[in-house]
């Protein structure tokens, strides 16, 4: 298509350029850029709190073509910066579809951009790594933009605008089991997990105290999942210190790094982190490989593990990164990947039960 009829584009802070199309809102934004490579799931991807400050491109091309329903959330409020795609389809054809994809991004405020050559895109941060982008408009200099994306850093309150701001209860008619998680942006798909196990699930902000979380009498600790770099929410793997070796807890992704840091690991950034339904992982106690799903920026550091007392139990067959790591001693384990993940793959749902046990233990 001709160049003018674009009217959108991307600035990348390394100075390179991608038109496209709008749809969704068409406010100008300024995120970090991210891939993701699942085929299926774009409703779970923008509803995931793990993707605030960011706009992902997905790789998958086409985009859109069943809609949004109602009871595939993973919060309530969408906090993802963009969506960047190939196709954009507005069309959607499923029986369960309520909205289109782009009337929930209207609605929620999320940037989308469509016609972007997404493979090209795509090898651009594998190579070069993850950066910042600006979506704005086509009349937008690249001397101006480089500018505005220059004047915003990236945020570190990521954890604190997605957590839930008081206590509330997800509760089952037959439950055996309390559960406390801990909420650092926790999907719905981990509530509905533990739930659909007899617990009832309190949610609790992700700064609750060791001691308030223990006047609540729980059987176990749930970390959750969340945005941004496990340092800057130190206040959450200092209430885990406290609460180690008093109860079972367990940690999926933000929360698998929060509780390594307790046992004083270390975290890094990774080159372009991983996103995506498709990522082989190995277990270390069983020598199989499960295929995950994962989002996160972040990992740990694995010969800090090895000074802590934590053992290695998952690795990621892609790059070596640690993937999983437990304490059977003061029964707390953690994986950096998503066992809840909906939809797909369910590899890796047998950790939940593994949670259950240590709890009935």
């Amino acid at each position: 298509m001709e160049r003018e009829k674009f009217n959108r584009k991307l600035i990348l802070e390394d100075g390179s350029e991608y038109y496209g199309y709008a749809f969704g809102d068409t406010e100008d934004k300024v995120t970090e850029i991210v891939f993701n490579t699942s085929m299926v799931g774009y409703q779970e991807i923008i509803s995931d709190p793990s993707y605030t400050y960011q706009s992902v491109v997905m790789t998958y091309p086409l985009i859109g073509n069943y809609g949004i329903a109602n009871d595939d959330y993973e919060t309530d409020i969408p906090t993802i910066g963009g969506l960047i795609v190939r196709e954009y389809n507005d069309y959607p054809s499923n029986f369960r579809s309520r909205r289109t994809l782009s009337e929930i991004m209207k609605k929620y405020h999320i940037t989308g951009i469509s016609g972007i050559d997404t493979r090209k895109l795509t090898r651009s941060i594998r190579d070069l790594g993850s950066r910042r982008v600006l979506i704005t408009g086509v009349d937008t200099s690249l001397e101006e933009g480089l500018k505005i994306i220059e004047e915003n850093p990236y945020e570190h309150d990521a954890v604190s605008k997605v957590s839930c701001k008081s206590k509330w209860r997800s509760n089952v008619a037959d439950a055996k089991y309390h559960i406390v998680a801990v909420d650092c942006g926790i999907k719905q798909n981990i509530i509905r997990s533990l739930n659909n196990r007899k617990c009832n699930v309190s949610i609790v902000p992700y700064d609750t105290s060791a001691e308030n979380i223990l006047e609540l009498n729980p059987d176990g600790v749930f970390i959750s999942n969340g945005p941004g770099d496990p340092e800057d929410v130190m206040v959450v793997a200092d209430n885990i210190k406290k609460l180690i070796g008093k109860l079972p807890i367990f940690g999926i992704c933000l929360g698998h790094q929060l509780i390594s840091l307790a046992y004083g690991a270390k975290t890094y950034k990774l080159k372009f982190g991983h996103r995506g339904g498709n990522h082989p992982v190995k277990n270390l106690l069983t020598n199989k490989i499960e295929i995950t799903s994962q989002n996160h920026s972040f990992a740990v550091d694995e010969e800090s593990v090895k000074k802590t007392g934590l053992e290695v139990t998952h690795i990621n067959i892609l790059d070596n990164t640690v993937e999983g790591a437990r304490s059977v001693k003061d029964k707390v384990f953690s994986v950096q990947y998503h066992p809840e993940s909906a939809p797909g793959p369910q590899d890796s749902a047998y950790l939940f039960d593994e949670f259950i046990r240590l709890i009935e233990e």
